[in-house]
């Protein structure tokens, strides 16, 4: 199975909420298509109870037996990208858990017990990179529907009673 590889850069933000058992949310909220020079959890912006930080770089693997997916992605019509979040021991830090740019493993996150999950879109150069893999790597598989033996009506079913 061939594999590729980038980094990327992801800006989450923290937002104020009025609510008795929480007192923010966090979301993921754009993808760099490189990785900045930026220390990871550094403030970009603070307005009005809303916090940009740049949560670190994270890896997207891209393999080939996952093209379909990929492809199926790209022409949703926006591609999106799915980032996950994990809280650090039991304080309100959090990491970076996985960015993939595969639906059916964004979709699994969900079901995951990762705290933090969002989607966002993909930037045209990351769409560029998964197109070029899709179009590289990319084999489409037949369904072949299988056909069932015809039945046998001398054949007794089960143990025989003699």
């Amino acid at each position: 199975m061939t594999q590729s590889s980038r980094e990327v850069g992801v800006v989450v933000r923290r937002r104020a909420v009025d609510n008795p058992w929480i007192d923010h949310t966090w979301s993921p909220v754009m993808l760099l298509d490189e990785a900045p020079a930026t220390p990871a959890w550094s403030v970009l912006s603070d307005e009005g109870g809303t916090t940009l930080y740049y949560a670190g770089s994270a890896i997207i693997d891209l393999f080939s037996a996952e093209t379909a997916n990929y492809r199926d992605n790209l022409m949703d019509g926006e591609p999106r990208v799915w980032v996950a979040l994990r809280q650090q021991g039991g304080g309100d830090e959090l990491e970076l858990a996985k960015v993939t740019a595969d639906p059916t493993e964004g979709e699994a996150l969900f079901e995951s017990g990762i705290e933090v999950i969002g989607t966002v879109p993909m930037p045209p150069e990351i769409a560029a990179w998964v197109a070029a893999f899709v179009d590289q790597y990319h084999v489409e598989h037949v369904f072949h529907k299988r056909k069932r033996d015809r039945a046998n009506p001398d054949r007794k079913r089960g143990p025989s009673s003699a």
